[in-house]
């Protein structure tokens, strides 16, 4: 199994169920993929799943193999030689992009960049966010935007409890940022946030959340799609009706939320200084979807920091072949095409949708087929180990007891200071505790 967050431990679950033995490859020290690094610190809710990945660790048959990159350490074809069979659930590791200009100046990040430098993500705590501006910009009208929106709206009291990295809360607290404006292209029927993230925004002790009212009355198109569509989509219009009949409270911070905006430019000299937006209308097209398109009204917002929420997409893995539209392995129901005895899971499989509990019925497919092969005589390995050949190279790896090294480190770390945790957030950190802990244990 490469990769070891939820796609990758509901996999490794079903295998060992089943009778398998599973090593997981982690090509960071620390398990849980986006449990650990992706969602917000505010919600530990969300990261408790990883208690079912500590259960699925502690059946026998399950080794973790820390800090090996396959590409770095260890290859495809090595693998695909050691193993029956090779599976691959690595996600979604980049961004997508805008695709306008300006987007690459200094103050325009990926929100993924932002996620993962207060998450605590050793490969981007060297990131420098200048968060002394007044406005900040997020686009995207996803639950990741409304994240990063939160995040930079919470207060000292509100992220203390949280684990939340010490040295971006800092940044967070003493930011000068008083209006978070989030633009979504699309009108809010179409808007792809959960109500429990929605209604949170109304909960913020140091923001009040602005809805213009106008955003919110629909064109034809998308009234009849509200009656026909999902209770979610209907809450999540109950819920703005709701903010935008609010007056505001003078809470430090304003948090707007728009509708009907798409980017057209950032705007700037060596900086973000502004961004301009079109005022779009909505269109059903021949197939039923509702789409935008652009009208003639631009607007430039003045903002310092723009954070760009558009979505995940895969990155291709050397050695396999890689779907450069879709951004994903390609694969029938799992199975890679054109390469026997390599499957993947999650979303490199199918793409970044879902949330953590899709991965399961995802990961059940990928197995099943898997185990058929199995069954029918089409797996084979030429032998060998993996923990021999990554000592044989001198690879530093971490095993699954270095990674409780970790945890309990942090854990002991953050019960002093009145939090979950405080996580190491370098590389060398995390390896010289995997090693000074583990072999005292």
């Amino acid at each position: 199994m490469v990769g070891s967050g939820p796609a990758g431990f509901f996999t490794a679950e079903q295998l060992l169920a089943a009778g398998a033995e599973v090593d997981v490859l982690e090509r960071l020290p620390t398990p849980w993929g986006l449990v650990r690094l992706g969602v917000a610190p505010d919600h530990p809710e969300l990261k408790s799943a990883s208690r079912v990945f500590e259960k699925t660790a502690a059946r026998g048959g399950f080794r973790f193999f820390g800090n090996v990159e396959v590409g770095r350490d260890v290859t495809h074809d090595e693998l695909t030689a050691l193993y029956d069979a090779v599976v691959y659930t690595v996600g979604a590791q980049s961004d997508r992009r805008l695709g306008i200009p300006g987007e690459d100046l200094p103050g325009s990040w990926a929100a993924t960049e932002f996620v993962a430098w207060y998450n605590g993500h050793p490969d981007y705590q060297q990131l420098d966010f200048d968060l002394s501006c007044d406005r900040a910009v997020v686009i995207g009208n996803g639950n990741v935007a409304i994240d990063v929106a939160r995040i930079l709206a919470r207060t000292e009291e509100e992220l203390d409890p949280t684990d939340i990295t010490e040295r971006s809360e800092e940044a967070i607290v003493a930011s000068g940022i008083t209006e978070i404006v989030m633009l979504g292209r699309r009108g809010p029927v179409q808007a792809s946030f959960t109500p429990a993230e929605l209604k949170e925004l109304g909960e913020l002790a140091g923001a009040d959340v602005v809805v213009d009212p106008a955003d919110l009355e629909l064109d034809p198109a998308s009234a009849a799609a509200l009656e026909a569509d999902t209770a979610r989509t209907r809450r999540n219009v109950e819920i703005l009706r709701e903010f935008a009949s609010r007056p505001t409270s003078g809470k430090p911070k304003r948090l707007v939320l728009r509708f009907l905006v798409s980017p057209v430019r950032i705007v700037g000299e060596d900086k973000v200084e502004a961004i301009e937006v079109v005022r779009n209308s909505l269109t059903s097209s021949d197939d039923g979807q509702i789409k935008a398109v652009p009208t003639d009204r631009h607007e430039v917002i003045s903002c310092g920091l723009v954070l760009r929420s558009v979505g995940y997409r895969g990155v291709a893995l050397p050695g396999l072949p890689f779907d450069e539209r879709r951004c994903v392995i390609p694969n029938e129901q799992g199975r890679v095409v054109g390469m026997p005895g390599v499957y993947s899971a999650g979303w490199i499989k199918r793409g970044p949708s879902g949330v953590i509990g899709t991965n399961k019925k995802d990961a059940a497919e990928t197995v099943q087929h898997l185990l058929e092969d199995a069954e029918a005589g089409a797996l084979s390995s030429a032998g060998g180990d993996l923990e021999d050949v990554l000592r044989a190279r001198g690879v530093d790896f971490v095993p699954y007891a270095g990674w409780e090294a970790i945890d309990a480190y942090e854990r002991a770390s953050g019960e002093r200071e009145g939090r979950p945790r405080v996580k190491l957030t370098s590389r060398d950190e995390l390896l010289a505790t995997a090693r000074s802990l583990e072999s005292a244990s």
